[in-house]
């Protein structure tokens, strides 16, 4: 959706979850859909449209490396994840997709990915994914971006590499956005959120919040000395949203509620016509970069590189 809204022609696209293909399928009828595994793209046969483009941007899974789960612990270890629910490593994705970026050779590669890839121990897994991307014949940049100072109204901050092929001698690129942050009380669904229960824990802590409370966890500490906030963030009228995530509860700080489907869908900039075909909207915007956040950098990557130029990409 970023690159379209960019004036990009996006022609393909790759998923391995057959539930989500149908999604993406759904509202964007891409000419070519590869609903697979990556590593099958490597050997397959693929159109000759597929080559040579001019951008390829992916966004390799990236739950192992997030400050917020198990991280070390389980890199290097088969699991059935949500992501099309196949046993598989998600450490070792990101090679792949660069393996697959060397056989079609794009002009440009973007990848996104979390802020925790840049952190502690998963540096190590960046120096390899620089060797790849040097032996593969590429020049990379490293960005960690803040959303919030890009047009969108919630905090998400994502690590993107910006890799150019060496042999086109493109140049670097440069970022800087500045937007005025957009608060959450400017934008609110004024009807609809999602009651919680009166008789439930996360009512009784919610009771308890105080104006600096950043999560139910902050009233448990004060009250038990232990942490049973369930994974839930508060949504401050004053502040931007914090990050959309897949999983956990958004609470309204001023009433005894969840976000709404279409808070959610604001606040992680998708269209409300959006046809989320009976998925999670949660999930969905959660696993998702934000479209308008991809549309600032789609619109850089136009401007500095590629202007006056055809341009196509293919989405993995």
């Amino acid at each position: 959706m970023g690159y379209k809204l960019a004036g990009f022609d996006v022609i393909g696209n790759n998923e391995i979850d057959k539930k989500i293909n149908a999604v993406y399928v759904k509202n964007h009828q891409p000419k070519y859909n590869l609903c697979c595994d990556i590593r099958d793209l490597c050997s397959m046969n693929l159109p000759d449209e597929l080559y040579n483009l001019d951008v390829l941007d992916g966004s390799p899974p990236c739950s192992v490396f997030s400050m917020a789960g198990k991280r070390e612990q389980v890199w290097g270890v088969e699991k059935r994840f949500r992501e099309g629910q196949k046993k598989q490593r998600l450490d070792d994705l990101f090679l792949h997709f660069i393996a697959f970026a060397e056989r079609i050779k794009p002009k440009v590669i973007v990848a996104e990915n979390v802020k925790g890839i840049i952190l502690k121990k998963a540096k190590g897994y960046v120096n390899e994914i620089l060797k790849a991307f040097e032996k593969s014949g590429y020049e990379v940049q490293i960005f960690l971006l803040n959303s919030a100072k890009m047009g969108v109204p919630q905090g998400r901050e994502r690590t993107f590499f910006i890799a150019r092929r060496r042999d086109l001698n493109l140049q670097k690129i440069g970022f800087e956005f500045n937007n005025n942050p957009i608060k959450y009380a400017e934008f609110k669904d004024l009807v609809h959120f999602k009651p919680i229960k009166k008789s439930t824990q996360m009512y009784k802590l919610w009771k308890q919040r105080q104006s600096k409370d950043n999560t139910l966890a902050d009233a448990a500490m004060r009250l038990s000395g232990k942490d049973k906030s369930f994974g839930s963030v508060y949504v401050h009228d004053n502040k931007v949203a914090p990050t959309i995530t897949a999983a956990g509860a958004f609470l309204r700080f001023d009433v005894p509620g969840t976000l709404s489907d279409k808070d959610i869908i604001t606040i992680q900039t998708f269209p409300q016509d959006y046809d989320f075909c009976g998925q999670s909207v949660q999930y969905v915007c959660g696993m998702s970069v934000p479209p308008i956040m991809m549309k600032k950098i789609a619109e850089q990557l136009y401007i500095q590189i590629f202007k006056n130029q055809e341009v196509q990409i293919w989405q993995n």
